[in-house]
């Protein structure tokens, strides 16, 4: 696959960043309908106020938005994978933590003390907070769980690469195929067994634990890049077809589950919403197809300015998200001011509206990149 190339950017690519930033802020703006707390973020323990909520958030959160974090992940590696020759291990490591780490950490104190201004948070919460940053994301922060996996994925390329150049397409196929069975495994663990293939207390890999996870988005998107020679209409008629099929399958497994006025356990109620099951791998597959398909001499100046402030616009984006939900839900999800269907775009709109605006205000300061990313 030859990518279509505008000014030295692949254009596409900017296309997913945007669109897949947009669908995370489409996500945590659903979470304000089924969410069993006031927080405005699904916790342990979830309810839907009604079949409105019911309906809108499967189609929003679940047939729109579960693609979001996937089609980061494939965006990396479909960029970075193989590591380019003459690259050492070090170098690879350096540029790349360089240009993510540091933001990360700027935004983990951030979220850690700034809500003690506006009352979201007590001291001994923050303080708490701090001395676990080490550890894990703030809890004010829970969107930061998504750098973990990242920064895996960034570990792990250069380990990967070199198996990758000399590994021929069938091999790549074999090793999807086992991946692509590994997303069984969240099922099977809600409906089976929550311990399977050597799981135990003192043992939590299972036998496929090196197939499965984020591993395969990445070698799915090496093999997307190096050996799927589709023409532009197959690309076409089978992303749309996987698109669809997964993407409703995965509003369809929230909706069935979701009684209105009941509580029920978000892990149930959310039963095929991880980044790595059948359904959301088949849907991330469709989607990158469809995106593969721009050809454009020039990428529009505004995608790619938002393209390069995506993992700022990221980072901040809950903070924007909590206040704008509050105003047009007015305290009442089961009868927000702004009617729920329309309600989950006009907050993710406006906090995206926000955060790219704020984002291009930092980047204009001196060391950007530090706190932004860009």
């Amino acid at each position: 696959m030859k990518p279509a190339v505008s000014e030295g950017r692949i254009a596409f690519i900017d296309y997913i960043r945007v669109v897949a930033c947009f669908l995370v802020m489409l996500v945590h703006a659903s979470e304000n309908f089924y969410g069993a707390d006031t927080s405005g973020l699904a916790g342990n323990v979830s309810m839907l106020a009604n079949e409105s909520n019911r309906f809108w958030v499967a189609f929003y959160d679940g047939f729109l938005g579960r693609i979001s974090v996937p089609l980061f992940m494939i965006v990396s590696a479909f960029l970075l994978v193989p590591v380019k020759s003459g690259v050492t291990m070090g170098e690879f490591y350096k540029k790349r933590f360089a240009r993510i780490i540091p933001p990360m950490l700027v935004f983990m104190v951030l979220y850690t003390f700034l809500p003690l201004a506006w009352g979201g948070m007590s001291w001994e919460q923050s303080l708490n907070d701090l001395k676990m940053i080490p550890f894990n994301f703030p809890s004010m922060a829970g969107h930061l769980w998504f750098m973990y996996p990242l920064i895996s994925l960034y570990l792990i390329i250069p380990v990967v690469s070199p198996w990758l150049e000399r590994a021929s397409a069938k091999e790549e196929l074999t090793f999807l195929g086992i991946f692509g069975f590994s997303t069984l495994i969240p099922w099977i663990h809600r409906f089976i067994s929550p311990e399977i293939w050597g799981e135990c207390f003192w043992n939590g890999f299972t036998m496929l634990w090196y197939c499965s996870g984020y591993l395969g988005y990445l070698v799915m998107a090496h093999y997307i890049r190096y050996h799927l020679n589709w023409t532009r209409s197959k690309k076409l008629s089978v992303g749309t077809v996987c698109l669809l099929a997964g993407a409703a399958f995965t509003g369809w497994s929230f909706w069935v589950m979701g009684t209105p006025g009941q509580t029920i356990e978000t892990p149930m109620l959310e039963w095929s919403w991880e980044f790595c099951t059948p359904n959301v791998l088949v849907a991330s597959f469709g989607a990158f197809l469809l995106f593969s398909c721009i050809e454009c001499k020039k990428t529009p100046a505004l995608i790619v300015s938002l393209s390069k402030m995506s993992f700022g616009m990221y980072l901040m984006h809950l903070f924007f998200l909590g206040p704008i939900a509050r105003l047009l839900i007015g305290g009442n999800v089961a009868e927000p001011l702004v009617p729920v269907a329309l309600a989950i775009p006009c907050i993710a709109i406006l906090t995206f509206i926000c955060c790219a605006l704020t984002t291009k205000l930092l980047s204009l300061l001196p060391g950007s990149k530090w706190y932004v990313g860009c």
